[in-house]
C-alpha cells in the first residue's frame, strides 16, 4: 500500500522512487525491481530502504479531510484499472495516484516515451511537455525503447 498525504509528496515518492532505482547512491547502489511498502519505505531485493528526510504517515493513521471527516490518511493507495494482458500475461493497466495519471507524470518528466501504437496519442502532449523542456531523455541522446528492443533481437519495432 502507498501511503500518499499530498499531491506533492506523491509527486517526490514518484520521483524518488525512480531516482532510487536509476541513480548511483552515495553509499551503496541498490538497483532493481521496487516494491512500495508505504510512503517512505521500498524494498528491492528483500531490502528495505527508507527514503532520506521524509516521513509518511501510517497505514492505519486517521487524519480529517477539508470536510472535517475521517479518514485513513496512510492508506491512499495507488490504483490501477486493467485495461487488457500483454503478451507475456502481464496486467495493463492504468494506475492513478489521487486521480493523478502515474504514466502521464512519467512521460511528462521525460522518464517514458508515450508509445502510440499502444497509447493512441494519449501522451503526445505530456511528451511534447518534456522534450521543450527538455527533461529526462530529452536532455540528451536515446533511442525509444521499442526500437533498442528490436535491435537487440535484430526485428521490426513496428
Amino acid at each position: 500500500m502507498l501511503a500518499i498525504s499530498t499531491p506533492r509528496f506523491k509527486r517526490f515518492l514518484i520521483a524518488a522512487l525512480v531516482a532510487l532505482v536509476s541513480s548511483p547512491a552515495l553509499a551503496e547502489t541498490i538497483s532493481g525491481q521496487a516494491s512500495v511498502i508505504d510512503g517512505d519505505t521500498l524494498e528491492i531485493h528483500g531490502q528495505r530502504i527508507r527514503l532520506s528526510g521524509i516521513d509518511a504517515p501510517e497505514s492505519s493513521q486517521l487524519c480529517r479531510g477539508d470536510d472535517s471527516l475521517q479518514y485513513r490518511c496512510g492508506a491512499k493507495a495507488v490504483s490501477c484499472e486493467g485495461v487488457g494482458r500483454d503478451q507475456y500475461g502481464r496486467t495493463v493497466a492504468v494506475c492513478s495516484i489521487d486521480g493523478e495519471d502515474v504514466a502521464d507524470w512519467l512521460v511528462r518528466t521525460g522518464l517514458a516515451f508515450d508509445w502510440p501504437r499502444y497509447s493512441k496519442g494519449k501522451y503526445t502532449d505530456a511528451q511534447k511537455e518534456a522534450e521543450r523542456a527538455s527533461r529526462g531523455v530529452w536532455a540528451g541522446s536515446y533511442v525509444v525503447p521499442w526500437a533498442y528492443r528490436a535491435c537487440i533481437r535484430n526485428v521490426d519495432p513496428a
